[in-house]
């Protein structure tokens, strides 16, 4: 297995689009891929928050879920047009068939698959989750995971989580597998 340190240098021929549900790690793995390959990360959540200046949310409550995903969905596709780099997306954005075809097209869609149990443990003291406000959230997240799990089956490329991996342990094990299985994607400098 190639290795994945600091020192390495590598080209990033497309946008990496990190998928996958609430809690998987798609931010934190992201950030810390972006800055072990030496690009720019870019949170989708974060983009589309700064554009409407309020928080996720506030855009469910304010305006509700069509909505929101409306909106995702262009900034999704405008992120992709810009340079190259590590995109993180919120739970539901690749549930969209459109998010799907632009994010293969444009980029290469890498599932952070991860166990609702290994979810539900960083999830449950977070009140950040629309969609987690419910009279049981446990429940909650394990119909969202039955739900969507047959969608980001189709990622381009899953990475299995485990409870016990660092945030590095995690980015470390998404750059093996894009060098290993994706080198249209990633690939170390000579």
């Amino acid at each position: 297995m190639a290795d994945c340190g600091r020192f390495m240098s590598y080209n990033l021929k497309k946008t990496v689009v990190l998928v996958g549900m609430m809690g998987a790690g798609k931010t934190a793995v992201g950030r810390a891929l972006a800055a072990k390959l030496d690009v720019p990360f870019i949170d989708s959540d974060a983009e589309i928050e700064k554009a409407a200046n309020m928080s996720i949310a506030e855009i469910f409550a304010r305006d509700g879920e069509p909505f929101f995903r409306q909106k995702e969905s262009q900034v999704i596709a405008r992120l992709l047009e810009d340079e190259r780099c590590i995109l993180s997306t919120g739970g539901g954005a690749y549930l969209a068939e459109g998010n799907r075809a632009v994010i293969s097209e444009r980029g290469v869609a890498v599932w952070l698959d991860a166990d609702v149990d290994l979810l539900w443990s960083r999830v449950k003291h977070k009140d950040t989750r629309p969609l987690l406000r419910t009279d049981n959230p446990r429940q909650t997240l394990e119909e969202i995971f039955a739900a969507r799990v047959p969608l980001y089956s189709q990622a381009d490329l899953p990475v299995p989580a485990e409870a016990g991996l660092s945030i590095e342990e995690m980015a470390d094990r998404v750059a093996h597998a894009l060098l290993e299985r994706r080198a249209d994607v990633l690939e170390e400098k000579g």
